[in-house]
């Protein structure tokens, strides 16, 4: 059993205890669904206003969904579609505001209003995304963008 102490402070301690955390949960894992279904647990656990957190791996040109907390999901997303899609064609973190002015958006949720979605790229290859949505708009900032990239590239090498 896993006990960890997150800090409920500021948004900087959050995401640095959840990278000690996420640390010590996949150090010595080689298999990259178990580290992703921990890791996807993890942020469930310990980031609030939620409603889905987790992975959609780069499989043959398009996104496939992987382990993840939540209600069922797509399980199919084309490379450039929704966010999930655009982050991983542009390889760049999509923080968007509100869900519904973003274009072609997929809706898998009707609850979400708020997404942030960063690529998880390992030596120039593109191994998929993180996503995480809330039911607030707005939930996503500058801070949980650099807290989830830092996850993503402590997470990137133990997911080949």
């Amino acid at each position: 059993m896993y006990e960890f102490a997150i800090a409920a402070g500021s948004k900087t301690e959050l995401y640095r205890d959840l990278e000690t955390a996420l640390d010590a949960l996949t150090a010595d894992e080689p298999d990259a669904i178990a580290n992703m279904a921990n890791a996807a647990a993890l942020i469930w656990q310990y980031l609030p206003d939620l409603n889905w957190a987790g992975f959609y791996r780069a499989v043959d040109g398009e996104l496939v969904l992987g382990p993840f907390q939540g209600k069922p999901a797509c399980i199919r997303i084309p490379m450039g579609k929704g966010v999930c899609g655009t982050a991983a064609q542009t390889r760049e973190t999509q923080l968007v505001e509100d869900v519904h002015a973003f274009p072609g958006h997929i809706a898998c949720d009707a609850a979400s209003r708020s997404e942030l979605v960063v690529p998880i790229v390992h030596q120039g290859e593109l191994l998929g995304v993180l996503d995480l949505d809330s039911p607030s708009p707005a939930r996503f900032d500058a801070g949980d963008a650099a807290g989830c990239e830092a996850l993503v590239r402590l997470l990137a090498p133990r997911m080949v």
